[in-house]
């Protein structure tokens, strides 16, 4: 586990999935190509849980810990989602899906309304555009979208202030 310098009091907790070198450049190569400049304030992330509450982060930084004692599980970027003013890339990632399980059931009092609610693992890379900006967008990398395999090497916890996220910390699978 890496923990960061913390900065100031406690803020939300976000968990995303930290993506290998070469998965991470092609995702967040579609993300700045398309994503708006001035609304892109992060690089492109698989988000496991958008807010938990801070008073949980010891715990939290516990269980990824051992979670990640794992191996790294195998995913697929299966195909497009439409979110109708942007697209995705669908993840398809059946052990990360039970491990992300795991921790909503020993959190599930906790959960807000959007982590209580399922998980469709996906990659933003564009939000926020016109409908019509959208569609133009899924129909061009439709017709060349492959399946392909994508790598994770860790979990990671980060703050949220309102804009880019604070690290707090990175726990790596075996």
């Amino acid at each position: 586990m890496t923990d960061f310098p913390v900065s100031a009091p406690a803020a939300p907790i976000i968990v995303s999935a930290l993506f290998g070198r070469d998965d991470f450049a092609w995702l967040d190569g579609l993300r700045r190509a398309h994503f708006p400049p001035d609304r892109n304030q992060l690089p492109a992330h698989l988000t496991l849980f958008h807010h938990l509450p801070p008073s949980i982060e010891g715990e939290l930084k516990r269980r990824l810990s051992e979670a990640t004692q794992r191996a790294r599980p195998p995913a697929t970027a299966s195909g497009l989602i439409n979110l109708g003013r942007g697209v995705a890339i669908r993840i398809e990632a059946p052990e990360l899906e039970s491990l992300r399980a795991e921790l909503a059931d020993a959190f599930a009092g906790l959960l807000v309304p959007q982590d209580a609610a399922g998980w469709r693992p996906h990659v933003t890379i564009q939000n926020k555009v016109q409908p019509t900006e959208a569609k133009t967008l899924l129909t061009s990398l439709a017709g060349d979208f492959q399946p392909r395999g994508i790598g994770f090497t860790g979990l990671a916890v980060w703050r949220y202030r309102g804009g880019p996220w604070e690290p707090i910390s990175q726990h790596m699978f075996r």
